[in-house]
């Protein structure tokens, strides 16, 4: 079976004063129909990048992407739009992703304009379904974004997201600038969404908790690669990328007397070596094989897969 979304090495490059920076470095990852894949890493490891890229927002440099079989890398603007029927994106800021100055009436209503939904009543009847869906009332149609609070824009980014009736939602820590809370309310709406609604996730966050709860499968990025891939009950139970290991040790714990250990030196940032795994400055068990030669993500024997020499 064709899988929803197929990432072929897939590379998107920044430039800067001469410099080439690859944010994404080589990526290749599928999302299954009705399938909550995690994509977790420190921030600046290039998640949102590769976010992005997918939704095409930015332009790869290299690599393909497609969706249903169908390579949307390089398409042009206009022929962008029916593949956005497809896929959509949440993003994390709840008060920067809304337009301040149109009503949500109004900015639920313009996608279904733009992708030629002509008849004004059955775009009303879909912006009240899916209102309806994300449990804010009739009346907020007429409000703009700062009369609600944040929690309240989130489900409206989110309504806004599925208006088009998308079959893939990548959504970029759609839940970390809110508080506790709600973010479990906007999980929990996630989840219900999934089963009314048949979706499938691209679920980004730097929150390994929130990942645990939501995702069947997680991917973890380092420095624009992915370095381990696993199901989620594997991982928690058997993480073998060094880097996987110190991100579970850094979640806190409800356990008396348990804290969260900081295994890591350095910050992620520092920069790809030119040669040699990417991850062996702040790596706890690196060895000599680890400064000459870089590991490919190989595939192990239960159907999971790590780049490490050592796992």
């Amino acid at each position: 079976m064709i899988p929803l979304l197929s990432i072929e090495n897939l590379r998107t490059s920044y430039t800067s004063q001469g410099h080439t920076l690859h944010a994404v470095d080589g990526v290749s990852l599928e999302v299954r129909e009705h399938e909550t894949v995690g994509l977790v890493g420190e921030s600046g490891c290039g998640k949102s990048t590769l976010g992005k890229t997918i939704v095409r927002l930015l332009r790869p440099s290299e690599g393909a992407i497609r969706l249903n079989g169908e390579d949307i890398s390089q398409l042009k603007e206009r022929s962008l739009r029916t593949a956005r029927r497809t896929v959509q994106m949440v993003f994390q800021d709840p008060f920067g992703s809304l337009n301040p100055r149109q009503r949500i009436g109004t900015i639920l209503d313009t996608p279904l304009k733009v992708h030629g939904i002509n008849d004004a009543k059955e775009r009303l009847r879909r912006t009240l379904e899916i209102t309806n869906k994300i449990s804010i009332p009739q009346d907020a149609l007429q409000r703009y974004p700062h009369e609600f609070s944040g929690g309240q824009r989130q489900r409206i980014g989110i309504a806004r997201a599925l208006i088009l009736r998308p079959r893939l939602l990548v959504c970029d820590e759609p839940v970390s600038a809110l508080d506790l809370s709600i973010q479990a309310q906007i999980l929990n709406l996630l989840v219900d969404l999934k089963k009314d609604l048949g979706l499938s996730y691209l679920f980004i966050s730097h929150d390994l908790s929130v990942v645990r709860y939501f995702a069947d499968r997680v991917l973890v990025m380092y420095l624009g690669r992915i370095v381990e891939s696993a199901d989620h009950v594997t991982l928690w139970r058997n993480p073998r990328h060094p880097y996987t290991r110190a991100l579970l040790a850094s979640i806190p714990s409800l356990k008396l007397g348990k804290k969260p250990v900081n295994v890591l030196p350095g910050e992620v940032g520092q920069g790809v070596p030119e040669r040699g795994c990417r991850f062996r400055a702040r790596c706890p068990v690196a060895v000599q094989q680890c400064e000459t030669c870089d590991p490919p993500l190989r595939k192990l024997p239960d159907g999971n897969a790590v780049a490490c020499h050592l796992a």
